[in-house]
């Protein structure tokens, strides 16, 4: 009963306010109604390993753009709270945009993470590995896409709320045991040493931009570089970090690239400002097929890593975490459409430098997306 309680009040607060309270008042373009999803696994065993980072899965809900004045009555009581706290935390955020006015929308996400030692066998503490380690959450993002006045640039903003639960109530574990036994794997054994219960907090601050263009996707054979910087605080992760992306493929999609799952970068840019700036209409039916490959670089400065860390309320089993962390990313991606839905699969390899001292090595696991367009 609490369980369904749980979930029935999580829909409330996320479904529409009542015609009844919107009639008059609120325009379609600026209530929120649902574009396309996604879905997401990220797994080391891509990578031959089973260890450090070892798994990671989310599924992303993505709404139509919102266009005109700002009106959180209009939104799902969450979504409207969450839009008043942006504008008093960060009143600048809703005026950028020039004369020529943003485009915006909202990106949910649930998502869970794991992280293992090593050695699967031990079920003491090992000191020296990394904790056993789970995060199940869910993320609330709100995304700005605007033209920089007088510039041949376009930059993407977003500002993320993540809430959650670190420790065995994330169900790591469990989902850990259900895919080995499904797999056939041997389990890993030391899951009674992974971190407290703790509640999981944080926001993120991220900024992208990319070279203008127009239309939904860029005709023919074609390149860009998308720069990216972010800022994220809790006690999931507090960090800054600046990012590159290269991309070069037929029919590039005029979006802002592809990337891991990480806090603050599950964002799905606005789609009206596909039509550009200078008139040209999007193509009937949405974006050409196409495909590309893709490079990235980021560099991180870590202050707080929960699965390095531990936990930030009580005592724990911690490691010491290096300040500053690296990682490349290489992949290839592709849009095309079914019976008048636009699907995209994205497919990287990932490697990442070493994140605590006496760490075995680097690291590298692989992602898998898939999108839809409703």
């Amino acid at each position: 009963m609490r369980r369904r309680a749980s979930v029935l009040l999580l829909l409330g607060l996320l479904s529409p306010p009542s015609s009844a309270g919107q009639a008059g008042n609120c325009s379609a373009n600026q209530t929120l109604h649902w574009r396309g999803g996604s879905l997401r696994l990220e797994n080391d065993l891509f990578a031959g390993t089973d260890r450090n980072y070892t798994n990671g899965a989310s599924i992303v809900l993505v709404s139509r753009d919102l266009e005109g004045p700002l009106a959180p009555d209009c939104l799902p009581f969450a979504v409207g709270m969450f839009a008043a706290f942006i504008a008093r935390a960060n009143p600048d955020f809703w005026q950028a945009g020039g004369t020529e006015g943003p485009v915006q929308n909202v990106v949910l996400r649930f998502g869970q993470s794991m992280y293992t030692p090593t050695d699967k066998a031990r079920t003491d503490l090992i000191v020296e590995e990394r904790p056993y380690a789970g995060l199940l959450s869910m993320s609330l993002a709100w995304n700005r896409r605007w033209r920089a006045p007088g510039r041949r640039v376009e930059i993407l903003d977003t500002r993320e709320l993540t809430l959650g639960v670190i420790g065995p109530w994330s169900l790591a574990e469990q989902t850990q045991n259900l895919v080995h036994d499904l797999r056939g794997i041997e389990r890993f054994h030391g899951w009674d040493n992974q971190l407290h219960n703790e509640p999981a907090f944080q926001l993120a601050w991220e900024r992208k931009i990319r070279p203008l263009a127009s239309g939904a996707v860029r005709p023919g054979l074609g390149s860009d570089v998308i720069g990216s910087g972010a800022l994220r605080i809790g006690n999931i992760e507090t960090a800054a970090s600046l990012g590159v992306e290269a991309r070069v493929g037929w029919n590039l999609p005029n979006d802002f690239g592809s990337y891991p799952i990480r806090p603050g970068a599950e964002n799905r840019p606005p789609s009206a400002l596909t039509q550009g700036r200078d008139g040209v209409t999007q193509e009937a039916g949405g974006p050409r097929p196409g495909a590309h490959a893709f490079v990235s670089l980021e560099a991180k400065a870590v202050a707080w890593d929960f699965s390095l860390d531990g936990n930030l309320l009580r005592d724990s089993h911690r490691v010491q975490r290096r300040p500053f962390v690296a990682q490349a990313a290489a992949g290839i991606s592709s849009q095309w459409q079914v019976a008048g839905h636009g699907l995209r699969l994205a497919v990287m390899r990932v490697w990442r430098t070493q994140e605590f001292r006496g760490q075995s090595g680097s690291h590298a696991f692989g992602s898998v997306a898939a999108s839809l367009e409703f």
